[in-house]
């Protein structure tokens, strides 16, 4: 997003505003969240327009060539709007690309440097303190203001945890690491986010406990690399409502299943351990969903591109189905990449035909600074990534209508996100929202109309809703029940009947 974030401004005279640009992915979006609380905290307002903004913090995607060039471009135009620009994020892991273009930045960090970014707005934009009128920071649930942690472990928020949300109220994104152990030759973020590093499993379910009480719905859990979490710390055990949980994988998602919202899992390689996971959403614990990078399934260009589990993806889906067979698939691959042959380009196309995946994305192979795959032999043509790539979502689109097919008819839940009023229509007539299998932005939408239920649903309600047609990505239908929703934590403040 290029948009400036909005948030509500207190009008209070003198207060100095900080314009903020957030690009990247989820995590990206979690790290711009505790900037943003930290600037709460310290008395500055977010401004929603470069208009009104006294300085701007661009918090920059450095992952591939095009979201290089959308941060620089961002940057330019905050620049010269305001004229006093931070510059965060993982590009500014790369400053030297920055003042190339532009040299007139006040400042640069990296990646989750948010006491940088603060000392840097401090110096841009100092406020006076009042003792009695300041805001005060706020401990993280369970943690006392003033206790001491490791310093990489205060990095990653676990003091500090966000309490200001770019997200709907009704669900967010729970970042549980940071970093990658992985050397994959297409990706340089070890490069810029380090080596991974895991947060306490504690802090984690404090800090998802604290969303569910506030009316958090869905949790999205997110790292580079979520099977290997805790693998940095030897699963240590950590604190949490008086008992020790460990920080593995299997252990924070039953917990976190036992909250009663739902829990989504992004980012999971196909590690041995995900049998366990997958074993908790054919119990119903957490959500039968698994986002899972597979890149490609030739065995050859696997191993070109340096990931694990070459060859054996297959064996392990049908596996991860027996488990759970309302398992929902998401994956991402790469066409085009550096030596792939058309029989191997074909390979990948037999997989999609047999692994049946629910939802895929694509993407043309592209050069990225530093990355080992700029030097493999063997590049593909433009003209032929752009045929491939067709070829690939044609294949993925045809699935995706033959599976969708299958749900007509059925009753599913539903958690709403929008309206989707015309103007005749009674407000709250019609409705947007997603299955279990759906994470929002990426995944595909159910189109409802409420029915009798026209005016009482509200966003972030998990409806009952009949299913009655779907085309290539969506499913339409109709609400038929609005059942109670009861998570397993208290809820502060009243929420109604939801």
């Amino acid at each position: 997003m290029t948009e400036l974030m909005e948030r509500p401004a207190s009008g209070a005279a003198g207060v100095k505003k900080v314009g903020f640009i957030s690009l990247g992915c989820p995590k990206a979006l979690v790290d711009s969240e505790r900037i943003l609380t930290q600037l709460r905290v310290e008395g500055y307002e977010v401004a929603p327009s470069y208009e009104d903004a006294d300085a701007v913090i661009v918090n920059t995607c450095g992952f591939i060539t095009p979201a290089v060039e959308e941060s620089l471009t961002a940057i330019g135009e905050a620049l010269d709007a305001t004229g006093r620009v931070i510059v965060t994020g993982c590009l500014g892991e790369r400053p030297e690309k920055i003042l190339e273009r532009h040299p007139k930045v006040a400042a640069i960090t990296g990646s989750e440097a948010v006491d940088d970014v603060m000392t840097h707005v401090r110096e841009l934009l100092p406020i006076e303190t009042d003792a009695f009128t300041g805001l005060l920071p706020v401990a993280a649930p369970g943690m006392r203001a003033d206790a001491e942690v490791p310093a990489e472990q205060g990095r990653h928020g676990d003091v500090l945890a966000p309490s200001v949300k770019l997200t709907p109220r009704h669900y967010a994104y729970v970042k549980i690491a940071e970093g990658c152990n992985h050397t994959c030759a297409f990706c340089i973020i070890p490069k810029l986010r380090g080596r991974q590093v895991s947060r306490d499993a504690g802090a984690v379910l404090y800090e998802s406990f604290r969303l569910i009480a506030g009316g958090t719905k869905e949790l999205m859990i997110i790292s580079q690399d979520t099977s290997a979490y805790g693998v940095d710390i030897r699963y240590r055990e950590s604190e949490f409502q008086g008992e020790q949980v460990r920080a593995h994988l299997t252990d924070l998602a039953v917990k976190l299943g036992e909250m009663g919202a739902w829990v989504r899992m992004h980012y999971v390689y196909p590690y041995p351990h995900v049998e366990k996971i997958v074993e908790l959403m054919g119990e119903g614990k957490i959500l039968p969903y698994l986002d899972v990078p597979l890149q490609h399934a030739s065995p050859r260009i696997l191993k070109l591109m340096r990931r694990p589990g070459a060859g054996k993806q297959l064996d392990t889906i049908r596996r991860w189905r027996e488990l759970c067979p309302e398992l929902v698939i998401r994956s991402t691959f790469i066409v085009g990449f550096p030596g792939e042959t058309e029989a191997e380009f074909e390979e990948l196309l037999t997989f999609l035909e047999e692994a049946r995946l629910d939802r895929v994305g694509a993407f043309p192979y592209s050069d990225v600074d530093e990355a080992d795959a700029r030097t493999l032999p063997g590049h593909v043509p433009e003209e032929v990534k752009q045929e491939r790539l067709a070829r690939f979502m044609e294949v993925a689109q045809r699935i995706s209508t033959e599976k969708l097919a299958e749900k007509v008819g059925r009753v599913m839940d539903v958690i709403i996100d929008e309206f989707n009023d015309d103007e005749d229509d009674r407000p709250g007539t019609r409705l947007i929202g997603r299955t279990k299998g759906d994470a929002p932005g990426i995944d595909g939408q159910v189109y409802l109309y409420a029915g009798e239920f026209a005016g009482q649903v509200k966003i972030g309600d998990i409806v009952q809703a009949r299913i009655e047609d779907s085309d290539e990505y969506d499913l339409f239908g109709e609400v038929v029940a609005r059942p109670e929703w009861k998570p397993n934590v208290p809820q502060l403040g009243h929420f109604g009947k939801h």
